[in-house]
């Protein structure tokens, strides 16, 4: 959030004809992040310059997840690198260049101007210059008719021949920045014709293409979360300390910082050493050579004792080698391991070198409770800092704050590379607290979710060039297989028959929460995924909660969802009313006119975004809701249950659990009537049986004869 120190900057030599008034021209050692914020630890020194043929990016990204981005102009062909190293930097800095069409976002964020410089703009660049161009003001409309032609002949797919298509209109879009020597011709491209005509198809990449995890996959992958959480944190936690304190004292990290000891002292600690080792059966940990013998650890045990590692060479060391303890094969900690699985320990006695492995274990395991149940995007959830998450003791719910950046923008429309503060933040449940709580004692890092656990020395002039410290999308995606395999190799071990079975859609990407919860959800809401967490608990802290705002882009995602479930919930319904199911109730009308109604007006809707799916579900043809034994065909002015959201809102939805007898929206149809004889067949035991309490007795009696009233009334309709 701050511009580098003023440097001196060489004059260009000339400036080019047609230079339009308000267009900085670059010279060879202009900055090429001269108009953008860039971040508060960036090294001026490496900013990098127009002339570099390399251009870094990173000093300009602020989402700590990010991975290194940068320009490389070397893939550009020769005869156009220049002209396009003009054309990208008014990009990245002129205040008014603009992005594409119909687009509400102001300037084109570095990130993306990367994505669309490697995915499209170089292809066209390279078929620019096997034309013989030089400068883009020498194409013609007829040579831009022929780049259609090059793309239909090089059989190019046609989500990319959108992206190849959309950076000649960005780059004609920004003529009046350029110089006449970077324009394009006047006329728009291609007369103007939308990319769809011009292609005669639509851009199928649109849809939404995120996979949902299977269900038999998502539950087992959480149900282990949650048990590392609840069940080995404690022990991993206990070994991750013993490990970081034994790092802390190798002798090269204790130089000039050890107390000195008095005589004697030494000599007591390795007596107390030998003691203890051998009361509890132990060898003396030991390593083994490449010629297949044991040696001591020496570093290990100076570890323990807190000495230095020429110890072994003293009297101290000999009482060691003379104690009589067998050299064992493996270093292993004092921490005990207290939990248990089916009644056995959940892991053998850690080793000093297999901790880091389990302490990034448990920091997944956290990652997957507070990712998945939170609903929050990936870049969100790896920029949360410590004290994140707070409860509101006014309505004690747990609530999770922190940056945006999806969507993040300024009153120009420009986006806002640092993010911004939620206004109102997630609303979570307990144990997603509970993950923030083992993080937070887990290393000291400002981020939750930072690359390393352990912070590591730098040597100067050699740090890396993304400095951001949060792991990112690709490491996170990492550690989920990493964790798999290691909860699958433990159920082996074991014999255990709940490992994490292999996901249909492919690997497990962190981007896939969002779409799998959204999915849970909806198809069950009274679900237990594990540790009796119930989707329903967290359907409504999600969705009525403070994360149930738009700005949080959760909604979007599970309207997506919704609208496929009552598609499929309409298509069932029409089947059923064609082979002659027969309904009752007060609103079986309504139901009859909307599932056919809705049938004509949907079928075959192809929806291009989740926001879409989200205002179609506020169609009144969309509102019927199958619950226990009734349907309800929702209309908000006369329900007499407690709707789920306000009237005007296309997200409401009948509390299908509160339904009341009374109410002018139930429906009944064969299927509910159905489970409305299973109901009564159980009351007529109960009310048959003579030794049951009197009140309930006239309880269950009052019941099944409304039951029985329902039954009759829609067997006597379905005759006339």
């Amino acid at each position: 959030m701050t511009s580098p120190a003023p440097i001196a900057l060489s004059e260009p030599e000339g400036l080019p004809d047609g230079l339009p008034e308000g267009t900085i021209w670059p010279g060879p050692d202009t900055l090429v992040l001269m108009n953008r914020q860039i971040r508060q630890d960036a090294d001026p020194a490496r900013l990098s310059r127009f002339a570099d043929n390399r251009w870094e990016l990173n000093e300009g990204i602020f989402e700590d997840h990010a991975r290194s981005q940068s320009l490389n102009f070397e893939i550009v062909p020769e005869s156009l690198r220049l002209a396009t190293k003009y054309y990208i930097w008014q990009l990245i800095n002129h205040p008014k260049a603009r992005t594409m069409r119909r687009s509400k976002k102001g300037r084109v964020a570095l990130h993306s101007i990367e994505i669309v410089f490697y995915n499209a703009l170089q292809h066209v660049l390279k078929w620019f210059a096997a034309q013989g161009i030089t400068e883009f003001c020498q194409v013609t409309d007829e040579m831009l008719w022929g780049y259609l032609d090059a793309l239909d002949a090089d059989n190019v797919a046609t989500s990319k021949r959108y992206r190849r298509i959309n950076e000649v209109r960005r780059l004609w879009i920004q003529r009046d920045l350029l110089p006449y020597f970077l324009r394009l011709p006047e006329a728009p491209p291609w007369d103007g014709e939308d990319t769809q005509v011009l292609l005669e198809r639509t851009r199928g990449d649109r849809e939404n293409r995120t996979k949902r995890i299977g269900e038999h996959t998502m539950q087992a992958l959480l149900r282990w979360a949650v048990r590392f959480l609840e069940d080995f944190s404690e022990d991993i936690l206990a070994a991750w300390g013993e490990y970081r304190t034994l790092l802390a004292r190798r002798p090269e990290h204790m130089r000039g910082k050890r107390r000195r000891r008095q005589a004697g002292e030494l000599q007591a600690d390795v007596a107390a050493y030998i003691d203890r080792l051998r009361s509890r059966g132990e060898s003396l940990p030991g390593t083994r050579r490449d010629d297949g013998t044991l040696e001591v650890a020496w570093r290990h045990i100076a570890s323990q004792l807190n000495c230095a590692h020429s110890f072994e060479i003293t009297a101290s060391g000999r009482m060691i080698m003379e104690s009589g303890l067998p050299i064992g094969e493996g270093v292993y900690l004092d921490t005990p391991v207290t939990a248990e699985l089916d009644g056995e320990p959940w892991h053998p006695r850690i080793s000093f070198d297999e901790v880091p492995r389990l302490a990034r274990l448990l920091s997944t395991a956290c990652f997957i409770v507070v990712a998945y149940l939170s609903g929050a995007r990936v870049g969100e959830v790896l920029n949360l800092r410590r004290g994140c998450v707070r409860l509101d003791e006014s309505t004690s719910l747990w609530l999770m704050e922190g940056l945006y950046f999806k969507g993040a923008e300024d009153e120009d429309g420009n986006k806002i590379p640092e993010g911004t503060v939620r206004e109102e933040p997630w609303v979570v449940i307990e144990i997603v607290a509970q993950a923030v709580g083992i993080l937070e004692r887990l290393h000291e890092s400002h981020l939750l979710f930072p690359n390393r656990l352990k912070p590591i020395k730098q040597t100067p002039g050699k740090e890396p060039k993304r400095r951001g410290e949060a792991r990112s999308d690709r490491t996170i995606a990492e550690d989920l297989a990493k964790f798999t395999i290691w909860v699958n190799e433990r159920c082996r071990q074991m014999g255990r028959k709940d490992s994490i079975p292999a996901d249909p859609g492919g690997a497990i990407a962190p981007s896939r929460f969002r779409r799998t919860l959204a999915w849970f959800i909806r198809r069950k809401p009274r679900g237990l995924i594990a540790a009796s967490v119930q989707y329903g608990h967290t359907y409504t802290r999600m969705l009525q909660g403070y994360a149930g705002s738009y700005e949080a882009g959760f909604l979007d995602d599970y309207a997506y969802e919704d609208w496929l479930f009552r598609m499929e919930g309409i298509a069932e319904d029409e089947r059923r009313l064609l082979e002659g199911e027969h309904v009752s109730g007060p609103a079986a009308d309504a139901y009859r006119y909307r599932v056919q109604a809705a049938s004509r007006e949907f079928a075959g809707r192809v929806l291009t975004s989740e926001r879409q799916a989200r205002d179609m579900l506020g169609n009144p043809l969309l509102q019927i809701h199958h619950g226990e034994g009734m349907t309800c065909v929702l209309n908000p002015a006369v329900a007499a249950c407690q709707l789920r959201g306000s009237a005007d809102d296309p997200m409401v939805t009948p509390d299908v659990d509160d339904c009341r007898p009374n109410c002018q929206c139930l429906a009944r149809t064969d299927r509910d009537i159905e489970i409305n004889k299973e109901r009564a067949a159980e009351l007529a035991e109960i009310v048959s049986d003579p030794l049951a309490p009197e009140i309930r007795h006239a309880r269950e009696q009052r019941e099944l004869d409304r039951l029985l009233t329902i039954i009759e009334h829609h067997e006597l309709g379905a005759r006339t």
